[in-house]
């Protein structure tokens, strides 16, 4: 399912983690990137995110823990108007970096003047969507975009 989320009406972040930094990340850091999304979560969202280096600038953010990936997020990779994939690392989870991720990417959709922005394939995370920006799931888009995949 997919869910749509109103891009003028997001909460703010009230995340404060000082060894915690998040950034939109660099192109000379793509291959760091890549390998870490892959080794983490799989080739399908390192492929998505790959796209992110396509973009000018970057549409990817990464939060970064004394020097090492704990978590990304991307947007317009997957199609144009898309959040995701976002990935936090598990050690790293339920401190607020995934939601932070979240609404800092939603902002800079926001302000390269999306109104709405669209979560694809969010089934098993709906409640962290909710939640976090109050997203609206979508009826009848299941299977959505990621139907008639190609079979390794």
């Amino acid at each position: 399912m997919d869910a749509l989320v109103k891009l003028y009406d997001l909460p703010i972040s009230k995340f404060d983690k000082d060894n915690i930094i998040v950034r939109r990340v660099m192109a000379y850091e793509k291959t760091q990137l890549l390998s870490w999304v892959n080794s983490q979560f799989g080739s399908s969202w390192s492929d998505e995110c790959s796209v992110a280096f396509s973009n000018q600038p970057v549409s990817c953010l990464v939060a970064i823990n004394n020097g090492s990936i704990v978590g990304f997020a991307c947007y317009d990779c997957t199609l144009k108007n898309y959040f995701g994939p976002i990935g936090i690392t598990e050690d790293f989870r339920n401190l607020g970096i995934g939601s932070h991720l979240l609404i800092t990417c939603l902002n800079v959709m926001k302000n390269n003047g999306y109104a709405y922005a669209i979560i694809g394939g969010c089934d098993e995370q709906l409640d962290f969507y909710l939640k976090s920006v109050g997203a609206i799931p979508i009826e009848g888009s299941t299977p959505g975009i990621y139907s008639n995949r190609i079979n390794s």
